[in-house]
């Protein structure tokens, strides 16, 4: 088995695990429950065994136990209040803020770019578009060598 192999079972593995991460963070956002009680219901979802069980575990957790940081963050860059997002969206934004305020070992761009892809699929129409923008600020902020620099003012 080459390298390269094992890294695409792993990135998929990663996909899955968000998404899954977002289906949990969107109930979660629905009726609040402890992240204990999420990860234990989805447990049993048909596509946890593609997952990266333990990615989404961190996902969920962290998220859960950060939301209000995560949401401060990329408050600067929403044109409304976090309350007032999609919950789609919002999940997704979270796990995009997530993983750039706390993974430095998933690369902004991939972060960014799994972030769109969910709200390609799960999100309204022109969401992608939206959480591309926010999400890209942000890495900007928070990822200034790796991006390059700070977003230019707008």
């Amino acid at each position: 088995m080459t390298g390269r192999r094992t890294s695409g079972s792993h990135s998929r593995a990663r996909s899955v695990a968000r998404k899954l991460a977002m289906q949990a963070l969107y109930q979660w956002q629905l009726n609040a429950q402890p992240w204990q009680d999420l990860c234990t219901q989805f447990r049993g979802d048909e596509d946890m065994a593609r997952a990266d069980a333990e990615y989404f575990q961190e996902l969920v957790r962290g998220v859960v136990e950060q939301a209000a940081a995560l949401d401060e963050a990329l408050a600067a860059d929403l044109d409304r209040p976090p309350s007032g997002l999609d919950p789609v969206e919002h999940a997704i934004l979270l796990i995009g803020a997530y993983e750039l305020a706390q993974r430095p070992d998933v690369p902004f761009r991939v972060a960014i770019a799994e972030a769109v892809t969910l709200a390609k699929r799960y999100g309204a129409s022109e969401g992608h578009k939206y959480v591309n923008a926010i999400l890209d600020r942000l890495a900007r902020r928070l990822r200034i060598a790796e991006t390059g620099g700070p977003a230019a003012a707008v």
